[in-house]
């Protein structure tokens, strides 16, 4: 029965639970002995760098290419 929460770094965690938490579960606890501070980076966010898709024209040909190159392995590692 543990769970646990990503809390923004500037809120009071005891008003973060009191608001966020108790309304859905009156049960709940705090156990403030595992409470870790900390900040969350998203990577993704700050850091990628989208790269386009090719086009449809390139992908076709690739595969084109490749079913070229495979046509007759299979004979030749049969030895048919």
């Amino acid at each position: 029965m543990r769970d646990s929460e990503s809390i923004p770094l500037k809120q009071n965690i005891h008003d973060y639970f009191k608001a966020e938490v108790q309304p859905h579960i009156s049960e709940a606890w705090l156990n403030m002995e595992s409470v870790k501070i900390g900040y969350e980076i998203s990577f993704n966010k700050y850091f990628y760098r989208h790269k386009p898709l090719r086009s449809l024209a390139e992908v076709a040909q690739d595969i084109l290419t490749l079913e070229k190159q495979a046509d007759g392995l299979i004979s030749e590692i049969l030895g048919i």
